[in-house]
């Protein structure tokens, strides 16, 4: 991580009234591919939504599932999340502090999503995290996110060095592969974005 989680939960405080604005083409693309993949695995389950941000993923399947539980390390993104939630009356969601490695939540769990966050870990805590969300045994885990499909390129908008930390796709299967997944589904919206499914076959 090329930042501590201190300054990353500071840097999307300051960020989170404004986050839903301005998203790229790509970066909605991703989050409808998510929502797409995940909502079969999402129903009448429990959803936990790992670096939530403000909800765009967690809240497009709370219809569906029975309980939608999101975290991240922003209070300042959870209370715009929380706020959509009440917007939409929903009763089935959650929101609080958790993070990749660290989740704070040990109900059951059907479905692991997350969107846009993971790429803040370095490799070896990417593969700590997918380990953690294996320990979770979901049926599947909906991962959007930046990935390296080729040759990254520093000057493309969806990769920061000062902050970001993207792995390879093939580096994300193994995480995954390793931890008892298999991956069904790799969906490039982009040569640095996309989507991986993986599901467990002994749910």
């Amino acid at each position: 991580m090329k930042k501590t989680i201190a300054e990353h939960a500071a840097r999307f405080d300051e960020h989170a009234p404004d986050y839903d604005e301005d998203k790229s083409e790509e970066y909605r693309a991703t989050v409808s591919l998510v929502v797409e993949h995940a909502r079969p695995h999402a129903a009448d389950g429990t959803v936990l939504d790992l670096g939530c941000g403000t909800g765009a993923i967690g809240l497009a399947l709370a219809d569906d599932a029975a309980r939608v539980v999101g975290r991240d390390i922003s209070e300042g993104m959870l209370e715009v999340a929380r706020e959509k939630a009440a917007d939409r009356g929903l009763d089935n969601v959650a929101f609080g502090e958790g993070r990749f490695r660290e989740p704070n939540h040990d109900g059951p769990t059907d479905l692991v999503v997350s969107n846009f966050a993971m790429h803040h870990l370095s490799d070896a805590e990417k593969r700590e995290a997918v380990e953690t969300i294996a320990a979770l045994d979901p049926a599947a885990f909906v991962l959007g996110d930046v990935m390296f499909f080729g040759e990254p390129d520093p000057e493309e908008p969806f990769y920061s060095p000062e902050v970001d930390d993207p792995a390879t796709v093939g580096h994300l299967a193994d995480c995954l592969t390793d931890a008892g997944f298999a991956l069904t589904a790799v969906e490039r919206v982009h040569d640095q974005v996309g989507v991986l499914v993986a599901e467990r076959g002994d749910r």
